[in-house]
């Protein structure tokens, strides 16, 4: 008895070492990949229509540790030739979000998302949606509107792709509504699982009820911040990951970073594979996946609500000294 149970104990070990190996070549069979080097000779190992989910934030090409700065149809180039090779490991029912912000020149706005439409759709793929990744907090502007979201753009290879609807629902508002005329007058018309989420996401507690995907950015208070100054949040993937993918199928992160996208397949039982040029992230990245599989990896659950002041902390409240601003230019308007 005490002999089956010690193997049955090795077996669970060595089945959980055998999930938690990081390598850093590519093979059909490995869990996690995670590669140091640059992206597109990394993808030459990788055979065509391999990945079902590929999903990143590149470069924006404003300037960061990791980036050197081009104009930017030098930055587009470079990063079509990336594309073309993540198209071609793209399986046939396999998608691509492409998760982008701004790019500034002299104080002038590049929508990027833009620009990549038109590289995605010269390459074949298929726009299904543009989704707006709304965040609360960022640089606070003076000469133009402060930015507060970003954008997420989805493409499919052709019109037969894997889109799972139902782990990504949200309640319905008016669950009790029926059909009013028709064959199915009086029958519910809502599905018991909940409404499609729609293009705008807000995760809230529980549930993702407003349809806004407001997630926080990755900001020096969030529980999953590292040392990448531009690091965004396992959440964001993981409608991604439910909505795109079944277990078992391939998820690629060509710009992984520290790993949060590789963190938000692990998960959900997917295989992920990441690759990034900067040793440090990598280890960093290395060291969060240890920490899932152990239990210690600090992250923002899954539809936690975002945090609402509720009046009664010190930075919540109007500060005095406006209260008397404010009183001053009353009483100063009312003499006049």
């Amino acid at each position: 008895m005490v002999e089956k149970q010690k193997t049955l104990f090795d077996n669970f070990i060595n089945e959980n070492t055998k999930q938690s190996e990081i390598n850093n070549d590519f093979l059909l069979t490995n869990k996690i990949t995670y590669h140091l080097g640059e992206t597109n000779t990394f993808l030459n190992d990788i055979a065509d229509e391999t990945v079902h989910l590929i999903v990143t934030s590149p470069p924006y090409n404003i300037g960061k540790e990791y980036e050197k700065k081009k104009d930017i149809k030098s930055y587009l180039d470079t990063q079509k030739e990336v594309i073309q090779e993540l198209t071609r490991v793209l399986h046939p029912k396999g998608s691509i979000c492409w998760q982008v912000g701004n790019y500034i020149k002299d104080k002038e706005v590049y929508p990027l998302d833009i620009f990549y439409y038109q590289i995605f759709k010269e390459l074949g793929l298929q726009l299904r949606n543009r989704i707006i990744w709304h965040f609360g907090h960022g640089l606070h502007c003076k000469l133009r509107f402060s930015g507060r979201y970003e954008t997420l753009l989805w493409f499919t290879k052709n019109d037969d792709y894997t889109f799972n609807l139902d782990p990504v629902r949200v309640p319905s508002k008016y669950p009790g509504k029926r059909h009013h005329k028709g064959k199915k007058k009086g029958q519910i018309s809502g599905n018991p699982l909940g409404k499609n989420p729609s293009d705008i996401w807000e995760f809230v507690a529980k549930e993702w009820d407003l349809e806004l995907w407001d997630i926080p950015n990755v900001k020096s208070n969030h529980p999953e911040k590292t040392v990448h100054p531009c690091q965004f949040p396992i959440e964001l993937v993981e409608r991604c990951v439910l909505a795109f993918t079944n277990e078992n199928d391939f998820i690629l992160d060509p710009y992984a970073g520290v790993g949060s996208a590789l963190l938000a397949g692990i998960k959900h039982n997917r295989k992920v594979i990441g690759v990034e040029k900067e040793k440090d992230y990598i280890e960093v990245g290395k060291q969060r996946i240890k920490d899932f599989f152990l239990g210690n990896l600090k992250y923002r659950p899954l539809g936690k609500q975002v945090y609402k002041p509720n009046g009664k902390t010190q930075v919540s409240k109007v500060p005095s000294e406006w209260l008397e601003d404010q009183n001053s230019l009353y009483h100063t308007k009312t003499k006049t």
